[in-house]
């Protein structure tokens, strides 16, 4: 079994099959089999960006500053927080048929509008509310998206009387990032088994706009998923950010 090393944690992640699990290897879950789906703008040059310093990032970033902060900061930290955990969602759901740096250029706006993605508060809105968000030019005017996450909210605030939103969305992974250990941009998939169990187990607690896809590139944001490319230098950092 090869093994590789991440940050703090001596050998902690260790190849199996297509997945990697950070860990103790003795102790991993049973493997997940990921259909792998090569995507069609995948880069076929060294995804180094000038950013001050030169490194090595992920194929997705680009050059713009808001992606590579994005990136640098964010994108895959281990997030335990139930109402984050619960805003990403949302806010990925907002994504669906838009590009992901449309979302957050306007994430300010949408936590100013959805008061601070507050399920308790949204949960008790209506049409009135609806109509107002539907005139905010600052966010993506979407109805259906919109009414979905009054809905979402609701269905938060039920599944959260029988367990915190956290510990049932970090059980899927027994607590425990798993790792893509992919190599490139084009060997990452865009849904996995995983991602389709919780889009249905989320249908069917009542949330909607939640799909594989959608759940996939959540679990890749919240770090239930590490997905930096090996060669990224936030995998081994994002690693080690696990409790």
């Amino acid at each position: 079994m090869r093994k590789w090393q991440c940050g703090r944690i001596r050998k902690c992640c260790a190849r199996n099959g297509n997945t990697l699990r950070c860990g103790n290897p003795k102790t991993m879950t049973p493997r997940i089999r990921w259909p792998i789906k090569v995507l069609e703008t995948s880069c076929s040059r060294p995804n180094i960006m000038e950013n001050g310093d030169r490194m090595e990032r992920c194929g997705w970033v680009g050059v713009d500053e808001t992606y590579l902060k994005y990136h640098d900061q964010e994108w895959g930290v281990p997030e335990y927080d139930s109402r984050a955990l619960w805003e990403k969602l949302i806010l990925d759901g907002f994504q669906a048929g838009l590009s992901w740096i449309t979302i957050l250029k306007k994430r300010d706006a949408f936590r100013e509008a959805f008061e601070g993605f507050a399920p308790e508060v949204i949960a008790t809105w209506g049409s009135v509310e609806v109509n107002v968000l539907l005139q905010n030019s600052e966010i993506i005017r979407h109805r259906g998206k919109i009414e979905a996450t009054i809905g979402n909210a609701k269905a938060y605030l039920r599944l959260s009387e029988e367990i915190p939103f956290s510990d049932r969305m970090w059980a899927y992974v027994r607590g425990t990032p798993l790792v893509g250990g992919y190599e490139s941009l084009a060997q990452v998939p865009t849904q996995s088994p995983l991602s389709l169990q919780i889009s249905a187990d989320l249908k069917k607690g009542g949330f909607r706009f939640c799909g594989p896809t959608i759940v996939y590139a959540w679990m890749e944001a919240c770090g239930l998923l590490n997905n930096h490319t090996l060669g990224c230098h936030r995998h081994h950092e994002v690693c080690s950010m696990a409790r």
